[in-house]
């Protein structure tokens, strides 16, 4: 498996050939200002203790407190929440937002723990990172199997901790407990008023075919909102299997029937195939929305889509992206396609220190007018400097940070 936060240093090292910058800023970009580890015991249900190890990167404060989800993954590991540590301080800095970049995770799969448990390590984890915590310090949020009830443990622990009743420290909340209307679906929504402002440049007009890899809430909400703007959708995966039928598949139906059996895997009138061949299906759009690597240097000569949308972080390599770039494969980045939930996040920690409560329509207006000014944005900067979307948003983030 390849290191992501290599991949990250050299998704820079890509972008610096293209515009210079000084060699300190891209020293001082290329190390986290913090790095915690911390042991979190945990009491099992049946007695015996457990201890976990728990992570937090605190990437780059510049533009504001440090931000990023907690993702609780079997995998997760310091070199992968250190790139996603950077990944957020460029993206906050592409959706030009005022916050740095951070992340966190604990290694641990949730499957494996009852409700209490992952309750009790939920509140380990705060109890642990407490030092770091705070609105104006460090505001994590959910990510790869966390979500609203996590956030919402983890702010209780928080506020009997410190008496900090602002709510303001920890986003992705439930929107009866403080959270913002619209955030579930934020990441989603965002990709697709991305995809919109750059479709006509890219010659990607009509109505189209998307092949999704995963269908937790970001992938889910994809297909359904990417079939609701008149798109078919061919092919869908979970972490059991992937299925397809080129007629399109009814989304919510296949939602329904994950929910039933655990898996897309036998959803009536569909295909089965493997997660291999579902990214090098023929289609107009590709959205990997699981995990990292997923698009490498074995696989990106057998790429079909037209376009590559990243709402995943990271799922594509430095070597991929350079087979895909002389293929004529747009990849619309993580950085600038994903942005749309930590801007959402940004919203909601705005509305908890003001006391206000924005409308979902308000909420989608406001996301949607800064994710079309910056994909324009990162669009005339791949032209300016000749070169890949990718490229064009990582210069933009590190001129802003710069």
């Amino acid at each position: 498996m390849q290191n992501p936060f290599e991949n990250a240093l050299n998704q820079i090292k890509r972008a610096v050939e293209v515009k210079e910058f000084p060699k300190s800023f891209i020293e001082r970009l290329m190390h986290p200002d913090r790095q915690v580890r911390i042991s979190i015991p945990l009491v099992m249900d049946d007695g015996t203790e457990k201890i976990f190890e728990g992570y937090r990167v605190e990437h780059n404060n510049k533009r504001g407190p440090y931000k990023g989800g907690i993702r609780f993954h079997q995998d997760a590991d310091m070199n992968e929440v250190n790139a996603l540590a950077l990944w957020m301080t460029l993206k906050c800095a592409v959706a030009n937002i005022p916050m740095g970049g951070g992340k966190g995770g604990i290694t641990v799969d949730p499957k494996t723990l009852s409700q209490n448990e992952l309750e009790n390590l939920s509140r380990g984890w705060v109890r642990g990172m407490l030092p770091l915590l705070g609105p104006y310090k460090d505001v994590p949020a959910p990510d790869v199997n966390t979500n609203g009830q996590i956030m919402s443990w983890m702010v209780d622990e928080y506020e009997k901790l410190t008496d900090e009743k602002s709510g303001a420290t920890f986003t992705g909340k439930p929107v009866s407990n403080r959270g913002s209307e619209g955030r579930e679906e934020a990441t989603s929504m965002g990709g697709l008023y991305v995809f919109n402002a750059l479709r006509e440049s890219l010659n990607l007009e009509g109505s189209l075919s998307v092949v999704i890899q995963g269908l937790g809430n970001v992938g889910g909400n994809a297909a359904l909102l990417f079939e609701a703007d008149g798109h078919k959708i061919i092919a869908l995966s979970d972490s059991k299997g992937a299925i397809m039928n080129e007629e399109g598949l009814s989304v919510k139906d296949v939602i329904e029937f994950k929910k039933q059996t655990g898996s897309v895997v036998g959803f009536p009138g569909s295909k089965e195939i493997s997660q291999s061949e579902l990214l090098t299906l023929a289609c107009d759009i590709l959205i990997p929305s699981a995990l990292e690597n997923q698009i490498t240097a074995e696989n990106a000569k057998d790429i079909k889509a037209r376009l590559v949308l990243e709402l995943a972080n990271g799922p594509t390599t430095p070597e991929a992206d350079d087979i895909l770039f002389a293929k004529g494969i747009y990849v619309v980045p993580d950085i600038l396609a994903n942005s749309g939930g930590v801007t959402v996040s940004t919203f909601e920690w705005e509305q908890n220190l003001k006391g206000e409560k924005w409308t979902k329509e308000e909420v989608f207006e406001k996301l949607k007018e800064k994710m079309e000014k910056e994909a324009n944005n990162v669009l005339d900067n791949s032209r300016k400097y000749e070169t890949d979307l990718r490229r064009g948003a990582f210069i933009l983030a590190m001129e802003r940070l710069s």
